[in-house]
């Protein structure tokens, strides 16, 4: 039996996915499968799968149901006791599943595991995630049971980074497939994994989010999509250090994207829902901006990039 099942959710990915097998068929820990759900892509992408001729890849086919359901199918194929996400338009260095296997030898009796992660802006870009507990130091791996308070800026936890049990991903019922296009899917899940067990985490990093992919669900105009119930979890805010600020930031940019779709109702009600103190002199700012000045912050925040500066609301 594999090691690793990896999860590959596939639709309309043709200019990306070459590029992300190869990276997978890079890796130098090869005992794994790969097992790609194409959710019913209208492009070339399943020709591009079929020119890899590897016995490890189980590839089926579906109707469209959105990212959560594929990559919950995916895992119900899977028939390792480690399923490891890698979405088609990302990137593993050649140690990354090396580096998890580490963390998986290291805390056997852990639930899910993650890697850290750095993020192509652009041709010109790429930065590593933001995180306290990067200070620990490059070589560091250890169990993280503060995971919100490490979260506030980018999460430890990154789709194409992450490795859970089976058995625990199954029993936190995988991915909520009401949440659709990028509207909270993974955060969701890591939220729950994290209320539910620590998360062993390796300071190394090994994988790279590709912001600049193509046909990127995060892309779909915000009024289409289904946004995580946020408010579930506020009753236990005060059981989890870090959790309420870790929500409010998450309220903060769903309002500020349906501010600029023109959702004003929508966006009320998630500020309303904000304590002040969770956010920054500079998010309370951009909180009361209008639609016209936030779309001018945005040109000035790409055009920074394209200069190679990073630039975030949320540090």
């Amino acid at each position: 039996m594999p090691k690793f099942s990896i999860i590959i959710p596939l639709y309309n990915k043709e200019k990306d996915i070459g590029k992300t097998l190869n990276s997978l068929f890079l890796q130098t820990f090869t005992n794994f499968e790969v097992v790609i759900v194409n959710d019913g892509s209208t492009d070339n992408s399943e020709a591009v799968v079929n020119q890899f001729k590897d016995d490890r890849i189980a590839y089926f086919s579906k109707e469209n149901e959105g990212v959560s359901k594929t990559r919950n199918v995916a895992a119900s194929k899977a028939s390792s006791q480690y399923i490891v996400f890698l979405d088609a338009d990302d990137y593993w260095h050649a140690n990354h599943l090396e580096n998890l296997n580490k963390l998986v030898t290291k805390f056997p009796d852990n639930l899910w595991y993650a890697t850290a992660y750095e993020k192509r802006h652009n041709h010109k870009l790429t930065t590593p995630m933001i995180s306290p507990i990067l200070e620990k130091g490059g070589d560091w791996m250890g169990l993280v049971h503060n995971y919100f308070e490490n979260s506030l800026v980018d999460p430890l936890a990154w789709t194409s980074a992450v490795c859970f049990k089976k058995s625990f991903f199954e029993k936190l019922n995988g991915f909520d497939t009401a949440i659709t296009h990028g509207a909270g899917e993974d955060t969701d899940l890591w939220l729950r994994a994290a209320l539910e067990a620590p998360l062993a985490f390796s300071n190394t990093i090994t994988a790279r989010h590709n912001l600049d992919g193509s046909n990127r669900i995060s892309h779909t105009p915000t009024l289409l999509r289904n946004f995580m119930a946020l408010d579930r979890y506020e009753s236990q805010t005060e059981k989890h250090p870090g959790l309420k600020r870790y929500l409010d930031l998450n309220r903060f940019s769903f309002a500020m994207q349906h501010k600029m779709a023109g959702d004003s109702e929508t966006f009320k009600k998630f500020a309303k829902q904000i304590t002040p103190e969770s956010l920054t002199t500079k998010q309370r700012y951009m909180l009361k901006q209008p639609k016209q000045m936030l779309k001018l912050l945005l040109k000035g925040k790409a055009f920074a990039e394209r200069l190679g500066i990073r630039l975030t609301s949320f540090n």
